[in-house]
């Protein structure tokens, strides 16, 4: 059986925050690139050396790292020679004015998954980006729910929850339409059995075991709020 997942606000169906975290010591071109991937979607952290890059991949999850190579403190093929050293295996691109063959042979061996050379077009950035973190999970977020939507698993405070399929079911039919309700007649389709008993029934153990609110809109019929 799958099961459901806890969090904040509804986020947009079939889609994921990508946190990228971006080491680059050149403020023009980090606010650059950081205007336009924030356009794109995604959520960007700036590091202007290596250290600071280090201490922000200790303090949080990142989906892929973009590292130029010749900033201050720790560079950018050392810095991830020491993440890969210490097992982490976040998916890295190296983006480096560096072209000669040593250069982008350190990065590899370093641990890079791919290497971009400056000067580059953001777009071709923005496509390398998507080839990396396309195998990423798709998440809805809502309150403290969180579904994978591949697999309609759903967790709640990290926690994945058990659920028989109807419940199952009817609580993801409810986070995937709100704030909207859903019509007694579609959450009826979700039993084998249908009944109104049913249906009150299931609501109810969803409203007692997982403390939500679920509210019968007269004459329409549920929502999540």
């Amino acid at each position: 059986m799958t099961s459901p997942t806890a969090i904040l606000s509804l986020s947009i169906l079939d889609s994921i925050l990508i946190k990228l975290l971006l080491l680059e010591d050149d403020p023009n071109l980090s606010k650059t690139l950081i205007k336009y991937l924030e356009r794109s979607g995604y959520e960007v952290d700036w590091a202007k050396d290596g250290e600071e890059a280090l201490d922000l991949s200790y303090d949080n999850d990142y989906n892929l790292y973009l590292f130029d190579i010749n900033v201050p403190l720790i560079n950018g093929i050392d810095l991830l020679s020491d993440l890969r050293n210490a097992e982490d295996q976040t998916p890295t691109i190296i983006i480096s004015a560096l072209v000669d063959i040593e250069s982008v042979t350190n990065g590899f061996i370093a641990g890079a998954d791919d290497y971009l050379k400056k000067p580059f077009d953001p777009e071709e950035l923005l496509v390398r980006i998507q080839a990396k973190t396309a195998g990423l999970k798709k998440i809805l977020k809502f309150q403290n729910f969180e579904i994978d939507l591949q697999n309609d698993t759903v967790y709640k405070d990290g926690d994945v929850l058990f659920l028989g399929q109807v419940q199952k079911s009817i609580l993801l039919t409810l986070i995937k339409n709100h704030p909207n309700p859903v019509t007694k007649e579609e959450l009826l389709l979700l039993h084998e059995n249908p009944s109104d008993v049913a249906l009150r029934v299931n609501i109810t153990k969803l409203k007692k075991n997982l403390e939500v609110t679920i509210e019968n809109i007269r004459g329409v019929g549920y929502k999540i709020i």
